[in-house]
């Protein structure tokens, strides 16, 4: 399966022009470390810069309600404790998911641009002889 892959890519860069070829190789698929510094590049970066920041945040507001939560005596101090760590916790959750799901979103992208150019490429060779 990946030979045929690789031989697929091979006749895909064959027919298409360097400028083409060029941007071909800049879709190939990334790594973890790629897709996420994938995401501050773009017209949006601000929004993942203002996430991040946010995270931290809400991070630092779960270990000091986690702090408080052990110090306290009573049990109405512990829930209140409790349910904001809790609600802390879950906000990082939640903005971690939505960094994850930006990376699947620029996957995805990047692989319609890769079908757009090779239907491109598909149908200069069908025009091409005639």
């Amino acid at each position: 399966m990946k030979n045929n892959l690789e031989e697929i890519d091979q006749l895909i860069k064959e027919t298409l022009t360097k400028e083409e070829a060029k941007f071909y190789e800049e879709l190939e698929e990334q790594n973890v470390l790629q897709m996420l510094t994938g995401l501050f590049q773009g017209k949006n970066k601000w929004i993942m810069y203002m996430m991040n920041f946010m995270t931290l945040v809400f991070f630092g507001l779960f270990v000091y309600c986690t702090v408080n939560f052990f110090k306290v005596e009573t049990t109405n101090e512990l829930i209140k404790w409790g349910v904001g760590g809790l609600v802390f916790l879950i906000g990082v959750s939640m903005l971690k998911v939505f960094a994850w799901m930006q990376m699947d979103k620029n996957a995805l992208l990047r692989e319609i641009k890769r079908l757009e150019i090779q239907v491109s490429s598909l149908s200069s060779k069908i025009d091409g002889p005639n």
